[in-house]
Protein backbone atom coordinates (compact mmCIF):
# COMPACT_ATOMS: atom_id res chain seq x y z
CA UNK A 1 0.00 0.00 0.00
CA UNK A 2 1.30 3.52 -1.04
CA UNK A 3 1.14 6.66 0.86
CA UNK A 4 0.76 8.30 -2.87
CA UNK A 5 -1.77 11.02 -2.44
CA UNK A 6 -3.02 11.02 0.97
CA UNK A 7 -3.17 14.06 2.99
CA UNK A 8 -1.24 13.28 6.20
CA UNK A 9 -2.55 16.38 7.76
CA UNK A 10 -6.14 15.84 6.89
CA UNK A 11 -5.62 12.48 8.55
CA UNK A 12 -4.27 13.61 11.77
CA UNK A 13 -6.84 16.48 11.81
CA UNK A 14 -9.64 13.81 11.53
CA UNK A 15 -7.62 11.37 14.09
CA UNK A 16 -7.52 14.17 16.71
CA UNK A 17 -11.35 15.26 16.10
CA UNK A 18 -12.26 11.60 16.61
CA UNK A 19 -10.71 11.28 19.31
CA UNK A 20 -12.05 14.60 21.06
CA UNK A 21 -15.10 13.81 19.96
CA UNK A 22 -14.33 10.39 21.41
CA UNK A 23 -13.87 11.99 25.09
CA UNK A 24 -16.23 14.48 25.27
CA UNK A 25 -19.14 11.82 25.04
CA UNK A 26 -17.32 9.27 27.67
CA UNK A 27 -17.29 12.44 29.73
CA UNK A 28 -21.38 12.71 29.26
CA UNK A 29 -21.56 8.96 30.16
CA UNK A 30 -18.99 9.31 33.04
CA UNK A 31 -20.31 12.31 34.86
CA UNK A 32 -23.82 11.35 35.64
CA UNK A 33 -22.78 7.60 36.07
CA UNK A 34 -20.24 8.71 38.86
CA UNK A 35 -22.66 11.46 40.53
CA UNK A 36 -25.19 8.28 40.75
CA UNK A 37 -22.68 6.52 43.38
CA UNK A 38 -23.68 10.16 45.37
CA UNK A 39 -26.11 9.30 48.02
CA UNK A 40 -29.59 11.25 47.36
CA UNK A 41 -31.04 14.20 48.93
CA UNK A 42 -33.06 12.37 50.85
CA UNK A 43 -30.77 9.77 52.42
CA UNK A 44 -28.69 12.92 53.03
CA UNK A 45 -31.11 14.24 55.11
CA UNK A 46 -31.51 11.26 56.63
CA UNK A 47 -28.62 11.83 58.57
CA UNK A 48 -28.21 15.15 58.97
CA UNK A 49 -28.00 17.11 62.45
CA UNK A 50 -31.18 17.89 63.95
CA UNK A 51 -32.33 21.16 65.57
CA UNK A 52 -34.50 21.29 68.07
CA UNK A 53 -36.16 23.59 70.81
CA UNK A 54 -35.99 22.98 74.29
CA UNK A 55 -38.89 25.50 74.86
CA UNK A 56 -41.37 23.27 73.61
CA UNK A 57 -40.42 19.99 76.78
CA UNK A 58 -42.11 20.95 80.38
CA UNK A 59 -40.29 19.67 83.51
CA UNK A 60 -41.04 16.18 83.96
CA UNK A 61 -42.12 16.00 80.14
CA UNK A 62 -40.93 14.14 77.31
CA UNK A 63 -40.67 14.57 73.56
CA UNK A 64 -39.53 12.57 70.63
CA UNK A 65 -37.62 13.76 67.52
CA UNK A 66 -36.99 11.67 64.86
CA UNK A 67 -32.91 11.67 63.82
CA UNK A 68 -31.64 9.18 61.27
CA UNK A 69 -34.70 7.53 61.01
CA UNK A 70 -34.62 6.87 65.00
CA UNK A 71 -36.71 8.46 67.75
CA UNK A 72 -34.69 10.20 70.41
CA UNK A 73 -36.27 10.97 73.77
CA UNK A 74 -35.80 14.77 75.11
CA UNK A 75 -36.52 14.79 78.49
CA UNK A 76 -36.96 18.04 81.26
CA UNK A 77 -35.42 16.55 84.75
CA UNK A 78 -36.61 18.54 87.84
CA UNK A 79 -34.29 18.29 90.62
CA UNK A 80 -36.24 15.88 92.76
CA UNK A 81 -35.49 13.32 89.26
CA UNK A 82 -32.00 14.20 89.52
CA UNK A 83 -31.65 13.52 93.42
CA UNK A 84 -33.08 10.09 92.76
CA UNK A 85 -30.77 9.34 90.25
CA UNK A 86 -27.80 10.22 91.99
CA UNK A 87 -29.20 7.57 94.71
CA UNK A 88 -29.95 4.76 92.42
CA UNK A 89 -26.23 4.75 91.08
CA UNK A 90 -25.14 4.06 94.63
CA UNK A 91 -26.97 0.67 94.86
CA UNK A 92 -27.07 -2.29 92.88
CA UNK A 93 -30.20 -1.77 90.92
CA UNK A 94 -28.88 -0.62 87.40
CA UNK A 95 -27.15 -3.23 85.28
CA UNK A 96 -24.39 0.01 84.83
CA UNK A 97 -25.35 2.53 87.03
CA UNK A 98 -22.37 4.51 85.91
CA UNK A 99 -22.01 4.15 82.65
CA UNK A 100 -19.05 2.59 82.42
CA UNK A 101 -19.78 0.91 78.27
CA UNK A 102 -17.81 3.91 76.82
CA UNK A 103 -19.88 3.33 73.40
CA UNK A 104 -23.30 4.03 75.19
CA UNK A 105 -22.54 7.52 75.35
CA UNK A 106 -19.94 10.23 74.29
CA UNK A 107 -17.57 11.33 76.55
CA UNK A 108 -18.59 14.43 77.41
CA UNK A 109 -21.92 13.98 78.96
CA UNK A 110 -22.00 12.85 82.69
CA UNK A 111 -21.83 9.32 83.31
CA UNK A 112 -25.05 9.59 86.23
CA UNK A 113 -27.32 12.15 84.80
CA UNK A 114 -26.27 11.03 80.96
CA UNK A 115 -26.45 14.71 79.91
CA UNK A 116 -24.63 17.47 79.02
CA UNK A 117 -26.69 19.41 81.50
CA UNK A 118 -28.11 17.69 84.25
CA UNK A 119 -32.34 18.90 83.82
CA UNK A 120 -32.03 18.12 79.94
CA UNK A 121 -31.74 14.42 78.95
CA UNK A 122 -31.06 13.27 75.30
CA UNK A 123 -31.39 9.95 74.72
CA UNK A 124 -31.94 7.51 71.92
CA UNK A 125 -35.18 5.50 72.47
CA UNK A 126 -33.91 2.01 71.17
CA UNK A 127 -34.12 -0.80 73.38
CA UNK A 128 -31.01 -2.71 73.26
CA UNK A 129 -32.03 -5.89 73.99
CA UNK A 130 -34.45 -6.09 70.86
CA UNK A 131 -34.27 -2.49 69.19
CA UNK A 132 -38.30 -1.75 70.36
CA UNK A 133 -39.41 1.61 71.31
CA UNK A 134 -39.94 1.67 75.13
CA UNK A 135 -42.45 4.35 76.61
CA UNK A 136 -41.97 7.01 78.82
CA UNK A 137 -43.35 6.17 82.29
CA UNK A 138 -43.67 8.71 85.02
CA UNK A 139 -42.12 8.80 88.55
CA UNK A 140 -46.25 8.48 89.20
CA UNK A 141 -47.14 5.82 86.82
CA UNK A 142 -45.11 2.76 88.57
CA UNK A 143 -43.59 1.74 91.75
CA UNK A 144 -39.71 1.54 89.93
CA UNK A 145 -39.19 4.94 90.26
CA UNK A 146 -40.36 6.21 86.48
CA UNK A 147 -38.12 5.82 82.91
CA UNK A 148 -38.46 3.91 79.83
CA UNK A 149 -40.63 0.72 79.99
CA UNK A 150 -40.12 -1.72 77.01
CA UNK A 151 -43.45 -3.41 76.89
CA UNK A 152 -42.17 -6.23 74.09
CA UNK A 153 -39.99 -7.92 76.72
CA UNK A 154 -39.99 -5.90 80.02
CA UNK A 155 -36.61 -3.97 80.27
CA UNK A 156 -37.10 -0.78 82.30
CA UNK A 157 -34.78 1.80 82.34
CA UNK A 158 -34.40 5.08 84.65
CA UNK A 159 -34.95 8.99 83.31
CA UNK A 160 -31.17 8.95 82.29
CA UNK A 161 -31.34 5.80 80.08
CA UNK A 162 -29.44 3.39 82.69
CA UNK A 163 -31.04 -0.30 82.63
CA UNK A 164 -32.06 -2.00 85.26
CA UNK A 165 -31.06 -5.28 86.97
CA UNK A 166 -33.00 -7.75 85.72
CA UNK A 167 -33.86 -6.70 82.76
CA UNK A 168 -33.33 -8.18 79.53
CA UNK A 169 -31.60 -5.29 77.80
CA UNK A 170 -27.48 -5.72 78.71
CA UNK A 171 -26.56 -2.20 78.12
CA UNK A 172 -27.54 1.95 79.17
CA UNK A 173 -30.02 3.39 76.18
CA UNK A 174 -27.43 5.02 73.75
CA UNK A 175 -26.93 8.78 74.60
CA UNK A 176 -26.67 10.51 70.94
CA UNK A 177 -23.95 12.94 69.88
CA UNK A 178 -25.22 16.88 70.36
CA UNK A 179 -24.86 20.12 71.48
CA UNK A 180 -26.47 23.19 72.34
CA UNK A 181 -26.34 26.00 69.91
CA UNK A 182 -28.29 28.43 72.99
CA UNK A 183 -29.44 27.72 75.93
CA UNK A 184 -32.91 26.91 74.82
CA UNK A 185 -31.60 25.15 71.68
CA UNK A 186 -29.96 21.87 70.75
CA UNK A 187 -28.58 20.13 67.60
CA UNK A 188 -28.73 16.46 67.59
CA UNK A 189 -26.22 14.40 65.79
CA UNK A 190 -23.11 16.61 66.20
CA UNK A 191 -20.66 17.00 69.11
CA UNK A 192 -20.27 20.47 68.44
CA UNK A 193 -17.37 20.54 71.33
CA UNK A 194 -17.31 20.73 74.78
CA UNK A 195 -20.71 22.28 76.58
Amino acid sequence: MSNDGVDLEKRRFLTLATAGVGAVGAGFIAVPFLGSWNPSEKAKAGGAPVEFNLDKVEVGQMVKVKWRGKPVFVVRRDEKTLSALAKKSEGDELKDAHSEVKTQQPEYVDPINRSRKPEIAVIEGICTHLGCVPQHKKETEVDWGGGFFCPCHGSKFDLAGRVHSGSPASTNLIVPPYHYLADNRILIGEDGGEA
